[in-house]
């Protein structure tokens, strides 16, 4: 399947045409690429990915200590078994990956260095008709596709969040953003401050603190953090048993699931006693008398935010031997040398790290129309978190927050090789989501509840996201153990869809 090139802006008879193109070759685009391969053999599709190879996440974050904040047994497919401890570094990761890759021959699917400008829909042609460019040569390219599959994640990867704290410019040592981390940073004997409380910041203080001078983590306030070994009891009893790997990932994804089910249920049904839980095993590993109340116990309930996993609590070792420390306090401005905090205090730095999250990239900040006219997702309603109300043949993959990512990543393909299967049955090329009559007065919300999860960089983006409806279907739940029997329960001849060129019968935006 060779790239037709014409000079210039390519024409409409140079565009090489799939079934379906699927936008980004990271743990979803991958996972999308090996269900259609098995669901639906013959299907024409094609990934295209920014990056120079597959990854994602797990290739462009380089910073030290870097690894996954949730068990591998789920965040794993469910088709390939996990075999290492739970909780894997980057290298790890990307070599399961590049195994499902090579065991599945899904490399003559993938298309590195492709940038994607923008997506247009033609309703009389019943076609996406995609403009890319390819990164390495400038070369501008053109694909036609009947179907979309967002899978590209949902932050900026080409630079992180930082906020610009007053003379920021004066500061003489080195800032660094562990998106961006610099492959050759020296930072061995140096006084290192690493700004932000969430997994990153966990990871990294550990990961650098028997080589730094000192490392502080300085946060505005505490976060929630489970701590235990690296390890799955279950899984090495199996083993011991000579269980079958095969039957030892599902036996030990189920009881994982099983254990995160009860947990978030009682996060929400006794926050106060998961607190002292979660406070309780932060203590024991403390030295005596830590000020635990200042440092890590955070002013919301546990699961309001995303929970980091600290496997064998190393982070709170690295404190207690005296190479990190956390300080909580606010920015007042930079010096030449140091932070200075509203407190007075003072942190001396050579080296500066921003772990204060991500930038919310809607849509892969691709250009969006439909029938000509632009596309803001922002005025559309979600219809379970992964179509959108006016928008044909897209599906998006969002994953979860309080379980693994990947969990929804075989749950959305399972639903999209049905939802092609029965389109093909139908004899139609173009499917719609709309609201049903019943839906005319519900109210439109904002697409996450800020009550039920509130991190930083959601609320920043949250007026680029689609929204969400009152009623349980027009949402993204996050509730996995909900949706993993929901989803699949989903009628493809209700209502909601609008198959062929059949006129919707109501209202179809939240505009």
């Amino acid at each position: 399947m060779n790239i037709q090139v014409s000079v210039g802006k390519p024409s409409r008879d140079s565009a090489t045409h799939f079934d379906v193109l699927i936008v980004g070759a990271g743990i979803s685009g991958i996972g999308a690429a090996y269900h259609l391969t098995k669901q639906r053999p013959g299907t024409t599709f094609v990934a295209l990915e920014t990056q120079e190879t597959f990854g994602g996440t797990w290739l462009t974050h380089r910073y030290p200590g870097i690894r996954s904040d949730s068990d591998l047994h789920t965040f794993g497919y469910s088709f390939k078994p996990w075999t290492s401890a739970p909780i894997a570094t980057s290298a790890e990761i990307m070599k399961y990956l590049g195994e499902v890759i090579e065991e599945n021959d899904l490399a003559r699917h993938i298309r590195y260095r492709h940038k994607i400008l923008s997506a247009s829909w033609s309703s009389q042609e019943n076609l996406w008709t995609i403009e890319a460019v390819r990164t390495d040569t400038g070369e501008a390219l053109r694909f036609t596709a009947n179907f979309l599959w967002m899978c590209q994640g949902y932050y900026r990867h080409s630079e992180g969040y930082a906020p610009e704290w007053k003379d920021m410019a004066r500061f003489k040592g080195t800032i660094v953003h562990p998106q961006t981390w610099p492959e050759n940073l020296d930072y061995k004997n140096k006084k290192v401050v690493v700004i932000g409380s969430g997994a990153t910041a966990a990871t990294l203080v550990p990961a650098i603190a028997a080589d730094v001078e000192h490392v502080t983590m300085l946060q505005r306030s505490p976060t929630f953090f489970i701590t235990g070994r690296n390890a799955i009891v279950l899984a090495e009893q199996l083993r011991e048993l000579q269980v079958s790997e095969e039957w030892i990932h599902e036996i030990v994804r189920r009881q994982i699931l099983h254990n995160q089910a009860v947990f978030t249920r009682r996060a929400f049904e006794e926050p106060e006693t998961v607190k002292n839980e979660l406070l309780s095993a932060v203590r024991a590993v403390l030295p005596e008398g830590y000020d635990v109340d200042t440092h890590f116990t955070p002013s919301y309930r546990p699961w309001r935010q995303r929970i980091a996993f600290v496997p064998d609590a190393d982070l709170f070792k690295g404190i207690a031997s005296g190479k990190a420390s956390v300080v909580t306090d606010e920015i007042e401005r930079f010096t030449e040398t140091s932070i200075l905090l509203k407190s007075g205090k003072t942190l001396e730095a050579d080296i500066i790290v921003t772990a204060t999250g991500f930038n919310l990239s809607e849509m892969g900040d691709i250009a969006f129309a439909v029938d000509e006219k632009p596309l803001k997702f922002s005025d559309t309603v979600t219809y379970q978190g992964m179509m959108f109300t006016g928008v044909p043949n897209l599906v998006w993959v969002f994953g979860y927050f309080r379980a693994s990512w990947t969990l929804r990543v075989d749950l959305v393909a399972d639903f999209v090789c049905r939802l092609l299967e029965h389109m093909k049955a139908k004899g139609v090329k173009k499917v719609t989501v709309q609201l049903r009559p019943e839906d005319s007065d519900m109210p439109i919300l904002p697409w996450i509840d800020e009550e039920n999860f509130n991190p930083g960089y959601m609320l920043r983006g949250m007026h680029l996201l689609p929204k969400r409806g009152a009623k349980v279907e027009w949402q993204h739940t996050q509730d996995y153990w909900n949706e993993k029997d929901r989803i699949p329960a989903i009628d493809l001849d209700d209502v909601v869809f609008v198959y062929g060129d059949r006129p919707a019968k109501a209202k179809a935006s939240a505009a």
